[in-house]
């Protein structure tokens, strides 16, 4: 049987691995799944089955059209993007008023502020975001449209530095391609959307008033996932100290 391939798609982008499943009803002739079952997806064929572990262990696909089930997409997960964020302010001097010379927050005050800037964020939200936060303003209608529910702007403190989160819901998986589209549309709404506004804010503190930057022009500003940033995986040959493990003293190799 011959299934048209944009229909295909479209149905495994609106019901990806994990979704559960309610039974109505089975035709199976011999061995039937008894209806109001559950079950989960493990995949959708070629030619349109869906296969699926029912909590009962049994692993009897269905066929649209032939068995009566209900679908339930799954849950959204939390997907986190990290940014290096800085901090900026300016100073009163003895007379109250704000110095002219901007300056750069160090790291460990940075991160001592970090409640106060996540509450700046808060309020900087809009209620038409409620829902989908700034994914309202995504204007393509591809995969990562579907997948991601909703991104929000928000701020954690790891390895004693401050850094901007992008938190998103998620529902199934991105592939790399579709990443790297999200990661260009946060860029973008870290340094010419969401970001630019909120950095013309000021947050004020008990010595001046504090600017915080979601992005930055530094070449060592980049977006990524938090096993990108924090937990990389080390690529044999992509750095040759690091390959070479014999051990050394003195000049010496050892062994």
């Amino acid at each position: 049987m011959k299934i048209d391939q944009n229909w295909l798609k479209f149905i495994r982008e609106q019901y990806p691995q994990g979704s559960r499943i309610r039974l109505r009803e089975m035709r199976d002739p011999y061995n039937p799944v008894e209806p109001g079952t559950m079950g989960t997806l493990n995949f959708i064929d070629d030619i349109g089955t869906f296969h699926y572990t029912w909590d009962n262990g049994r692993t009897l696909g269905l066929v649209m059209g032939e068995d009566s089930f209900s679908v339930l997409p799954p849950e959204p997960t939390l997907l986190k993007l990290y940014m290096p964020m800085t901090v900026t302010y300016y100073e009163r001097n003895e007379y109250g008023d704000l110095e002219n010379d901007e300056l750069t927050m160090d790291d460990r005050t940075a991160t001592s502020y970090a409640n106060t800037i996540a509450g700046a964020i808060l309020l900087e939200r809009r209620p038409e975001e409620a829902e989908r936060g700034l994914m309202k303003y995504y204007s393509e209608h591809d995969g990562v449209e579907q997948k991601v529910r909703s991104f929000q702007f928000a701020v954690e403190t790891r390895d004693g530095k401050l850094w901007g989160v992008a938190e998103c819901r998620v529902v199934g998986t991105l592939t790399p391609e579709e990443l790297s589209v999200l990661k260009d549309y946060m860029s973008g709404q870290a340094s010419d959307g969401f970001g630019e506004g909120f950095e013309q804010h000021a947050i004020k503190f008990s010595d001046g008033e504090m600017y915080a930057h979601l992005w930055s022009c530094n070449n060592n500003w980049s977006i990524q996932t938090e096993q990108e940033q924090f937990s990389p995986v080390h690529v044999p040959g992509s750095d040759p100290k690091a390959d070479d493990q014999t051990p050394q003293m003195g000049g010496m190799t050892l062994g």
